[in-house]
């Protein structure tokens, strides 16, 4: 073998390891630091590179080939940085192979080529953005395809700007693994994503890539061309029409007037509205430019990035994204926010329903939420009008798909806009086919919510009604009344169906609630708990409460008797004293009974005790 340790570019030296280990030393010093990390046989050559100590190793993605010494790198007081979607896969890995399933599975992303056990973490590398690490200033790039939370890092050394691309490419058209690029059964995300990484990195014009494994490209506009020309070919082979990823970068979106934007591209629907003075409005903002999702609901599954602003800017003449406003909670619209708002500077301006579910996601029982809090620069009033810029724009509560949404109705370019999120499918033909309301019980839907709707939008009678998942709609004659015979068959079914009369149990059958739902406790600490009872009779009633605890636990009061008012609700307030010992989930239960209907354990949540030191 060659001696495994080779100067790549003025103060850039190449390790041959488990992967190629990048050294990039500091600028007239004697440190330097990683891009990946190997075994760690790195430590052993830092007097031939000139350099006494590494302060900092990036790391492009999660695989154990790339960081499998990096024990040695934490041993050794060498900070470690990594992507933010694949955090979890270094700093607490132990839960994946806790937790990942294996039997019956259908996830094949290569995340069990991860660590096997978890190493400190310092903090994840900023994409978009330039930080310097030991005295070297890097750029993070998104470039999912290898893993979904693959970076490049960008360093310009001597007039150079040289691409640590990881394993996106390996030689010129070729990659090191196309198994990797499979992230799930049949689908083509991880070699589409590819396709679209290498056209980000050309627009770039970057000098030379170094990868993790091959040999550096002198070439880097052939090299990543040729890979997108032949994963093309590849992905199209294995669908049943061409798919024109390049355009889908270069041009997502589409006017549905003038100055108002769709991306196409995006897993739900984005809109921007543009102002005369070139700022940019976003309305939703989840999972651009967008091949498909992996199965797992683990973080390092979900990819938010901003492919599609370049195109914004050279296409549409927008100068700034200044606000982003979100029709409800669910991540596939609001995963991007922040991304958007630490890179951007974009305030995010929230519903006054939508704000507290996005500032503290996991007090709530509710499905589809990102994983992060979300704060809110601005609440807006349900019913109330605000102006931006030339535009008024009047928020509307919109329950159904979920009781925590609201509409937007907005005038642009003369035509009345409502936007709708995903209350319906939008593919509805009066007469001939119809639309699919768009419910879930657990988001919380309540009887009348559709009719109430279906009445917002004949008041409303916009001319054009654009949606989360769906073409915009614009209102033929017949469309709202198809609406409102929707809302009437609805309750119709669901009154047939369920008890009724003087039992109102609700759509999701659930009278009693815990908040928070889950929650992290110090050993041996008190948390508060409220728990939320609705009664389902007309009379008033007495709800009995009693929390229901782990062995060992206490609560004040241990009951509560309150008055339950006929049709209302009432909070009550535990604290509870947890154990002395660390518990992942503990149960916190409460045991229900609204005056002779006794409900039992009706209602949960979760406690991850933590040690208190």
């Amino acid at each position: 073998m060659d001696h495994p340790v080779s100067e790549v570019a003025p103060g850039v030296f190449r390790v041959r390891d488990t992967c190629n280990v990048y050294v990039i030393r500091a600028a007239g010093g004697r440190t330097g630091i990683a891009v990946d990390f190997g075994s760690g046989v790195v430590l052993e050559h830092l007097a031939e590179m000139g350099v006494d100590r590494l302060t900092d190793v990036l790391m492009t993605h999660h695989h154990r080939d790339q960081g499998q010494g990096l024990p040695l790198a934490a041993a050794a007081g060498i900070r470690i940085h990594v992507p933010p979607v694949e955090r979890d896969l270094f700093a607490a890995v132990d839960e994946m192979w806790r937790t990942r399933p294996l039997v019956n599975d259908y996830n094949l992303r290569q995340d069990r080529f991860s660590l096997l056990d978890p190493v400190p973490v310092a903090d994840v590398v900023p994409e978009y953005r330039t930080r310097t690490y030991g005295g070297v200033p890097v750029l993070v790039l998104p470039t999912p395809g290898h893993t979904v939370g693959s970076v490049t890092y960008l360093v310009e050394r001597d007039s150079e700007r040289l691409a640590f691309s990881g394993d996106l490419i390996y030689g010129p058209g070729k990659v090191w693994s196309l198994a990797a690029t499979q992230w799930s059964y049949t689908e083509n995300e991880g070699p589409a994503m590819t396709v679209m990484s290498c056209y980000v990195l050309m627009d770039r014009h970057v000098s030379r890539l170094l990868p993790s494994h091959g040999e550096v490209m002198e070439d880097p506009q052939h090299s990543l061309g040729l890979l997108a020309q032949r994963l093309r070919a590849y992905v199209d082979s294995r669908r049943p029409y061409p798919w024109d990823l390049q355009t889908r970068l270069v041009d997502p979106y589409v006017e549905v007037t003038p100055h108002l934007l769709w991306n196409r591209t995006s897993l739900a629907c984005s809109y921007v509205l543009v102002s005369r003075t070139g700022a940019a409005m976003m309305i939703d903002f989840g999972y651009d430019v967008t091949t498909g999702l992996p199965p797992g609901a683990d973080r390092a599954a979900r990819r938010p990035w901003l492919a599609s602003l370049p195109a914004l800017r050279r296409r549409h003449g927008v100068t700034s994204v200044e606000v982003a406003l979100p029709t409800h909670y669910h991540d596939d619209h609001v995963a991007g926010l922040n991304l958007l708002r630490e890179v951007e500077g974009t305030e995010i301006w929230s519903p006054e329903n939508v704000a507290p579910i996005l500032a503290d996601p996991m007090r709530y029982d509710l499905p589809c939420q990102w994983y992060d809090p979300i704060p809110s620069d601005r609440v807006l009033p349900l019913g109330g009008t605000f102006r931006w810029h030339e535009y008024e724009i009047t928020v509307h509560e919109l329950p159904g798909h979920t009781l925590y949404a609201a509409a937007f109705e907005l005038e642009v370019d003369g035509v009345r806009v409502l936007v709708t999120g995903d209350q319906q499918e939008g593919l509805g033909i009066p007469g001939q086919r119809r639309d699919v309301l768009n419910y879930q019980y657990r988001n919380i839907v309540r009887l009348d919510d559709y009719r109430r709707s279906a009445a917002l939008y004949h008041r409303i009678a916009p001319g054009v009604i654009v949606t989360g998942h769906w073409e915009p709609r614009w209102v033929e004659p017949g469309y709202l009344a198809m609406l409102t015979d929707e809302a009437e068959e609805f309750v119709a079914l669901h009154e047939a169906l369920l008890p009724g009369g003087t039992l109102d149990l609700g759509m999701d059958g659930v009278l009693a609630r815990v908040a928070p739902y889950l929650s992290q406790v110090p050993a041996a600490q008190t948390a508060r708990f409220t728990v939320s009872v609705r009664n389902p009779t007309t009379e008033e009633q007495k709800a009995t409460v009693r929390p229901v605890l782990p062995t060992g636990w206490r609560a004040e009061p241990d009951v509560a008797v309150v008055p339950l008012p006929g049709g209302g609700a009432v909070d009550v307030d535990f604290d509870v004293a947890v154990g002395h010992s660390p518990q992942r989930r503990a149960r916190v239960a409460v045991d229900v009974r609204i005056g002779e209907l006794h409900l039992g354990q009706h209602a949960e949540a979760l406690v991850d005790v933590v040690d208190a030191g």
